[in-house]
Formats: C-alpha cells, structure tokens, sequence
C-alpha cells in the first residue's frame, strides 16, 4: 500500500530536478502522474522511468505560460485517468538582475510563470473539482480529500538581493496558496506551499557551468557564482544543500493523506537556514 494509491497527480515543470524526483516518488506510492515539462523529451524521460518501474504515467508537453495550456492539461488528464486528486505548481525559472538594471520583460516573465500559470491551471481545474466535490458530498457526506502544493522559495518569503522580480513572484504564490486554502476548504481541498531554501538543481548548479535556456527571445543564464554557492552552503545549519529527492518528500507529505488538517500551510525546507 502506497501513500498515494489510487490518486491522480498534475506535476508542472517535472522533467527534471524537483519535479522529476517528485514524479518518481508520487508514482511509486501509487499515483497515477501527469509529467508536465515545457520540453518533450525531458518529460518522456522521466515517463519512461517511472513505467520501467511499473508505474504509471504519461506526459504532457507545453509552456505553462500559454494561456490555452491549462485547459489542454486539464483535458487531458481527465480524458486519460477519469480524474485529479493533486496538483502540484512546480514549473519556474529564475531571471535574476539587480533593480537597476531590470527590463519589465525579466520582471513580467517572473510574475507569468510563478503567478499568472499557477492562477490559470487552478482555475481551470476548480470546474472539475467543484462538481466531484459536490457530489462526493451528495453521496457520502463529505467530498473526497485533494490537495494542491504550490511551489516558492525562500526568496519569497526573505528577499534576495538580485532577485527582486522572483522574490515579488514567489511572494505572491504564498498569497495565492493562503486564499485558495479558504476559498476551497469546504470542497476538502488542502492548499499548502513548499518553500524550498538551497536545492540542488540546474537552477543552483555553478554559474560556470554556462547553462542557459531560451525565455521570451532572450538567452537566459541559470545558475549560482560558485563563491556564492559556498557562501550559502556556509548558512545552511545542516552544511549541505539539499537534494531533489528531499524536496520531493516535503512534497509527498502535503500531497498525502498525512496532511489531511494541514491547510494554508508554508512549509520552510531549507535544511535549517532561512536564506
């Protein structure tokens, strides 16, 4: 018996890093998963690997940030498993610049991704969710338990100096969580937030590593100085960044059962630090 067995999870931006790990161990408890990724072949990846450990999933392709995707990833998943127990908004990027030298396109795209795609996604399941609850209710008393975990960082609850557009986004995801928690709790829908502090992905690798990825015409640079990479390392309580494995069991606990009277919750994962 698995935590997750017989629930049906949406998990954004998971063919890699957190998502990923978070596809795999939602699966293995039993879920049945929908890999959402921007990029295919990423996403068919992690499908592959959780099939080949007899799980079941199937991915769904697309840019959270276009305005007819939440109604394809919707669709979908009901037309594909007959239902949706959890939703995880995991899909994000950073585009960091001091305010000075800030374009409102590198301030906009982090409202777009880490706001506007969560906001467009949670609206266009409440029709699925409203109806099933209502009946749930109907016929047993009280609608079946589903959960909602919306995805931050530290940088949104502390600040970060560089960082002003995505700490204003991730901020507001934790309002979005807070009022959808009201909002959706007499439906029996638990909406919390994971906010991660210092976590091993392509997000956090070394600046020197050069990775970059492709967002509104612009060539992004992702990652950390490795001077600073050490510096954090230096006040995280535990020594160590964490790894997309431990990420994804802060996310397990709120998607599970275990978490059936934890609503409007921002849960820290940072290894004991605040920065």
């Amino acid at each position: 018996m698995g935590l997750l067995d017989g629930k049906i999870a949406i998990i954004t931006g998971s063919g890699r890093g957190i998502g990923a790990a978070a596809a795999k161990l939602f699966a293995a408890e039993g879920a049945a998963v929908v890999v959402s990724d921007l990029d295919q072949g990423p996403a068919d990846e992690t499908v592959a690997a959780i099939r080949n450990a007899g799980g079941k999933a199937i991915a769904v392709a697309g840019d959270v940030t276009d305005p007819a995707f939440p109604a394809q990833l919707i669709k979908t998943t009901l037309d594909t498993f007959g239902g949706l127990d959890i939703i995880v908004n995991n899909a994000g990027y950073t585009w960091d610049g001091v305010i000075h030298k800030m374009t409102d396109k590198q301030w906009y795209a982090m409202l777009e991704v880490h706001n506007t795609a969560p906001f467009r996604i949670l609206r266009e399941a409440s029709h699925f969710i409203r109806e099933a609850a209502k009946r749930e209710q109907e016929a047993n008393g009280r609608a079946n338990p589903r959960k909602v975990v919306n995805v931050c960082s530290v940088s949104g609850l502390h600040g970060n100096a560089g960082q002003v557009n995505y700490a204003t986004a991730k901020a507001g995801i934790v309002g979005l969580t807070k009022t959808l928690a009201k909002e959706w709790g007499r439906y029996n829908v638990q909406v919390n937030c994971a906010c991660f502090g210092f976590i091993e992905t392509r997000l956090t690798a070394p600046k020197e590593s050069g990775e970059k990825i492709q967002r509104e015409g612009d060539e992004v640079e992702l990652g950390i100085p490795g001077q600073l990479r050490q510096m954090a390392t230096m006040l995280i309580p535990l020594g160590r960044a964490g790894t997309p494995e431990e990420a994804a069991g802060a996310l397990l606990f709120l998607a599970s059962p275990l978490s059936n009277y934890v609503s409007g919750h921002v849960l820290e994962v940072t290894g004991g630090g605040s920065l």
